[in-house]
């Protein structure tokens, strides 16, 4: 009973503004399928504050889990392991390789096929747990199987309504600092973990997902055009014989056609650059008694005789070495044209014999058969070497063609996998970035929904993209430093992902969450959405216009390790991130106000920007004042607001519920004299404390006196709420 009794609020600190807590929406628009899909398990919490005109403010609070939890890190583990399976066969396909290619295709299938097996393992795991769960407590954030997914990801929206106007919504999704914590932070977090490869990454010549489709196709292509070179090159010798010229020429018209083709191919300049690649990747390790596999494994190099691939050997390479070897094809081949003209002209010359001439001819019919046969064989001696100088031509440059294309192909591949470190970082990067996504596309989606009726709105999203604010509240000692270049990485790749709006097949909940398409690193997210909702839409997003992601992070600790930190530590990280950021919002918000300058309150976000400048420069110990001011931002320019700590149980609540009472102040004349009131009131009972709850199992913050006087005074509790 004494435990019971702990956990329950006191009967003097129950707030008197807290109305009974609601379960159902009183909104048609929060009961659509779309918000249905989107959230679920939703805890509600009622509120009446009055305003400075002796008003009442009706502010409910609504915190939900949402079913992006688990269904977006599952997607993302099934993209990645086709993307991985297909990348095993594509390398296999390559053929007999050198030695040194071999290993590194070796390297690259080991990998993959290392990271598809951990891949699968994750995913029936998460098979299992989904079916009856949208939400990760705290106290999983280790669990191996669970690194994809989010921490604690709710959606946190507060709804307000004055008696002169209907209700306003502002959300901001809550979710652990995305981070791996099973392979813990003993080496540091990603940032510092890739660093450490940079060199390793230097080593591979970096190609786009473009060009090693290229070098595939080209690769196809080439293989299956040269056979059919080769087919009538012989045809034509087969044809000389019959001393029939017209026959002679249209094969020569087909071969003409099949080796104009060929030679087209060649002229890509990837091939070209290609060679030069491989040529100064060899001069690198011609350099070095050894070259290094991508595994880490040092492996003396063989003699070029071994290579089994001389072109990529060549001390002195020419540039122009290429443009000869496919313009040798084509002069090769007009020498044969040339070739059949003046055996067709000597054909077609009119023979001016003598009658006793022609009688002579008459009577030697032996001769004659004789010299018919010998014509035909002159004819294919004339042919010959020519022939055989264009094949052996069609061969050199076939050659270095298969083989520029077999760098880039397996470049490309090592560039996405080995290069990119050990299967260990690899999947550490993974993980972080599943995490991160899931909580953007959550908070994504309830702006796209909240924001249909908002024109303006609408057209920044095709127009300039949108911002996605990350608040941090890691500090930058012991293992939050870890995390928080754990989350750096991970929000920094979310760059690479665009959204794009599809019309719902049907209304059902499994059609209207989201999709995943595309690769690593070019990841489109197809949000649906129904009918009625789409029909809402301007016409550049119905057609499927590219929605691009802005992300930046803002970090401020403001716990007692931020204090060790700041004193005896190092804050660099903290200070670099703030700064790139304020770099990145400043250029997000100078494409909006170019792009669209008649839109309301963009001019005005200069004095903000500028404010948020100096309060970065002055660096000054646990300045929040960075997190408001960008807040404030993100919000005027309709971004979409994420805030993390840890666990995104403690201080995330402090955060939240500061940033909920003071817009109630700024937007909707909350009384000052009852704002320390509501920011107790929301702390004591709200949805905050029914997430520590709901992740610990008791109602306390759980924080200590003692390290709450190194809070800012705006991120302390009420008496009885922590311990």
């Amino acid at each position: 009973m004494e435990g019971k009794r702990e956990d329950k609020t006191p009967p003097e600190h129950k707030c008197p503004a807290l109305c009974d807590c609601l379960h159902s929406s009183v909104h048609d628009r929060e009961n659509s399928p779309m918000m249905r899909a989107v959230l679920c398990a939703q805890v509600c919490k009622v509120y009446r504050f009055q305003k400075e005109d002796q008003r009442w403010l009706l502010v409910r609070e609504q915190m939900s889990e949402t079913p992006l939890s688990f269904s977006l890190p599952k997607q993302l583990l099934c993209m990645l392991m086709n993307e991985h399976t297909n990348r095993v066969q594509e390398v296999k396909k390559l053929g007999d390789l050198s030695p040194h290619w071999d290993g590194l295709r070796h390297d690259v299938i080991n990998h993959c096929n290392h990271l598809i097996g951990c891949y699968l393992e994750t995913l029936a795991e998460l098979d299992k747990l989904s079916v009856s769960s949208c939400f990760k407590s705290s106290t999983s954030k280790s669990d191996r199987h669970l690194q994809f997914v989010p921490t604690n990801l709710h959606s946190q929206r507060m709804e307000v309504t004055c008696p002169d106007s209907t209700g306003m919504w502002y959300e901001v999704i809550t979710f652990g600092a995305p981070a791996d914590h099973h392979q813990a932070f003993k080496h540091g977090g990603l940032k510092k973990l890739l660093s450490k490869h940079t060199n390793r990454r230097d080593s591979f010549v970096s190609y786009s997902q473009d060009e090693s489709s290229r070098a595939r196709d080209l690769l196809a292509s080439v293989a299956q055009v040269q056979p059919l070179v080769f087919g009538h090159a012989e045809e034509l010798l087969s044809v000389s014989l019959e001393l029939n010229t017209n026959r002679l020429l249209q094969v020569l018209d087909s071969l003409a056609q099949q080796t104009e083709q060929f030679v087209h191919m060649l002229k890509d300049e990837l091939v070209k650059s290609a060679l030069l690649a491989i040529h100064n990747q060899y001069s690198t390790q011609c350099s070095n008694s050894s070259h290094v596999h991508s595994n880490g494994l040092i492996c003396d190099n063989l003699p070029a005789s071994q290579k089994g691939q001389p072109l990529l050997h060549e001390a002195d390479y020419d540039e122009e070495a290429w443009d000869r070897a496919w313009a040798n094809v084509a002069k090769s081949l007009n020498c044969i044209v040339a070739m059949v003209d003046r055996i067709k002209e000597q054909q077609d010359r009119p023979q001016e014999l003598t009658s006793s001439e022609q009688q002579e001819v008459t009577g030697k019919t032996n001769t004659g058969a004789s010299s018919s046969s010998s014509s035909a064989a002159s004819w294919q001696e004339q042919l010959l070497p020519l022939v055989v100088t264009f094949r052996d031509c069609v061969r050199e440059a076939m050659e270095k063609a298969r083989v520029a294309m077999t760098f880039v192909v397996l470049q490309g591949a090592a560039a996405l996998t080995v290069s990119q470190g050990p299967v260990q970082l690899v999947q550490r990067r993974h993980a972080v970035f599943s995490q991160a996504l899931s909580a953007v596309v959550c908070g994504f989606l309830l702006k796209l929904c909240g924001g249909l009726d908002d024109s303006e709105f609408l057209q920044q999203l095709y127009t300039a993209g949108v911002l996605v604010q990350f608040e941090g509240l890691l500090s930058t000692y012991g293992d939050e430093v870890g995390m928080l270049e754990d989350m750096e990485v991970g929000v920094d790749d979310l760059g690479r992902v665009a959204f794009t709006v599809t019309e719902a097949k049907t209304e059902q909940l499994d059609d209207l969450l989201p999709t995943l398409h595309g690769t690593w690193g070019s990841l489109v997210v197809k949000v649906p959405l129904p009918p009625e909702m789409f029909a809402l839409l301007p016409q550049e997003l119905k057609e499927g216009c590219l929605i691009q992601i802005h992300p930046v992070l803002f970090n401020i600790g403001i716990n007692q390790q931020q204090s060790l930190a700041e004193r005896f530590g190092d804050s660099s990280l903290q200070e670099r991130l703030n700064q790139q950021s304020c770099e990145r919002l400043k250029a997000y918000c100078n494409t909006l106000r170019d792009r669209l300058p008649e839109m309301a309150g963009v001019q005005s976000l200069s004095d903000l920007l500028s404010s948020l400048d100096r309060s970065i420069d002055t660096r000054k110990r646990k300045n929040v004042k960075v997190l408001w001011i960008a807040a404030m931002v993100c919000r005027k320019v309709n971004g979409v607001r994420l805030t993390s700590c840890k666990s995104a149980k403690d201080r995330t609540a402090m955060s939240v519920t500061l940033e909920q009472c003071v817009l109630l102040r700024e937007r909707h004349t909350l009384s000052k004299q009852h704002f320390s009131t509501a920011l107790d009131c929301m702390r004591r009972e709200g949805c905050r404390m029914e997430n520590v709850q709901k992740n610990v199992g008791n109602r306390k913050f759980a924080f200590s006196s003692v390290q709450l006087l190194t809070f800012p005074k705006l991120y302390r509790p009420p008496d009885g709420s922590y311990g």
